[in-house]
Order: structure tokens, then C-alpha cells, then sequence
């Protein structure tokens, strides 16, 4: 059985055969399904001999009638199609920088029965040494991505896609070991030699001071520094 039957299998199972029975003419979960599976190869992008990397995030835009007849089983089939993408990718060997997700939303241009797919690579960034980022202190310097706090607790904190890294950051344009944050007086962001460079507020750099609000961009992936 291929992945896109036991897609239909598995919502089958999970709403007791309400999708066979609700929809006929509009789009089909299957449709959507396939639609992500051209998503991922048309934008698998080749690293090096050994990871071809695919997105991870997608946002699935769907007509007002078929998002509120989706609507109803939302939850359920966003958690089947991530977990569709993510077999996906792991049968054809590529390489994923984070977690799969998948988002149903609604656009009012659109007519019933078409839908669009968009989707983007978005790096992992986690805290190596375990801090809990969920209760960081306002008071406490930290690097924040897409609105997680990364609170910075050593006076030089290291970043990069290395396992010895205080900050890792699973970027395909990220060197092992990329730059670094120094908590001095005042605070500076140092380049450790990386392939792709270091960029702040758009500009490559191989040590700058750091003000609270600066961008720091590691591959595509951009960290905003907070004093605290």
C-alpha cells in the first residue's frame, strides 16, 4: 500500500468514514496530499552528496467553502498530512531541518475547488544545554527566533549545527561552529571563521557590538539579540 492510500486509510479510520461520505466535488484530503508530495520535490534542494533538503513548513490556502468543510476535521487531517510529508521524506532519503508542519487557511479569492500550496525550509533552533526557553527571565539576555526565547546563560555562548554548540541551529547555511555571543561590556557577536558568513542587520561581519533589537542572520535563519 503507498503512502496516499494509507493517507485515506488512516483519515477513514480516524473520523469513521465521514471523509468517503462528505466529500464528492470539492477539493479531496487526497488532493492535498498529492499536491504536497509534488511541493516537496519540486523544492528539494541539494546540499552536498549527502542531504538533499526539503521544506518543512507548508500553508496549504484554501476557497472560504472547502476551508469550512475542512474545518471540521482540521486537526486531525493537519496531523495526517504532516505525518504524510514527514514518511515522505524519510523514504526518499531527504532531509528535513525541523519539524513538519502543516497549516489549512483560508483565502477568499480563491474559488471552491482550487487551493494553493506554499511552503519554506525553516531551521531548527534549540538549546543545546537544556534550559527551559519557555520561562526566561525578561531580565536575562537571549537570542529569540520566531517568537522562542533562547535565554544565553554563559558569558560566551556558541552557535552552529555542531552537538558541542550552546545554541544549535540545524540550517543548511550554518557552519558547525558559526559565530559566537560575547556578554561583555558591551555584548559583540564574533564570526568563528564560517563558510557562509555571519551577517548583522544585513551586513557581513566578523565581530560587531550588539544592541538590543539587532538581527543576526545564520544561513537563512535570523535571531533577534534581547539585553535583557
Amino acid at each position: 500500500m503507498g503512502l496516499l492510500e494509507r493517507f485515506e486509510d488512516s483519515l477513514d479510520r480516524l473520523v469513521n468514514g465521514a471523509f468517503a461520505r462528505a466529500f464528492k466535488a470539492e477539493v479531496q484530503p487526497v488532493e492535498i496530499a498529492s499536491a504536497l508530495q509534488r511541493e516537496v520535490n519540486d523544492r528539494a534542494a541539494v546540499i552536498d552528496r549527502e542531504r538533499t533538503v526539503i521544506p518543512n513548513v507548508f500553508h496549504v490556502e484554501l476557497s472560504e467553502h472547502d476551508y469550512r468543510r475542512l474545518a471540521v476535521f482540521k486537526d486531525a487531517l493537519q496531523t495526517e498530512l504532516s505525518t504524510l510529508v514527514r514518511d515522505y521524506g524519510a523514504e526518499q532519503r531527504y532531509t528535513l531541518l525541523g519539524p513538519v508542519q502543516v497549516n489549512l487557511g483560508q483565502d477568499d479569492e480563491l474559488e471552491t475547488g482550487i487551493f494553493r500550496v506554499r511552503s519554506e525550509a525553516r531551521a531548527e533552533v534549540r538549546s543545546v544545554g537544556g534550559q527551559q526557553v519557555a520561562s526566561v527571565d525578561a531580565r536575562q539576555p537571549r537570542l529569540e527566533v520566531g517568537g522562542t526565547a533562547y535565554p544565553l546563560v554563559r558569558a560566551v555562548s556558541r552557535l552552529g549545527r555542531g552537538s558541542d554548540t550552546d545554541i544549535r541551529v540545524e540550517d543548511p547555511g550554518a557552519s558547525r561552529n558559526h559565530c559566537e555571543i560575547v556578554l561583555g561590556q558591551p555584548p559583540l557577536v564574533r564570526d568563528l571563521d564560517s563558510t557562509n558568513g555571519t551577517y548583522v542587520n544585513g551586513q557581513r561581519i566578523s565581530q560587531v557590538e550588539l544592541a538590543d533589537g539587532t538581527a543576526i542572520t545564520i544561513g537563512s535563519t535570523q535571531l533577534v539579540f534581547r539585553s535583557g
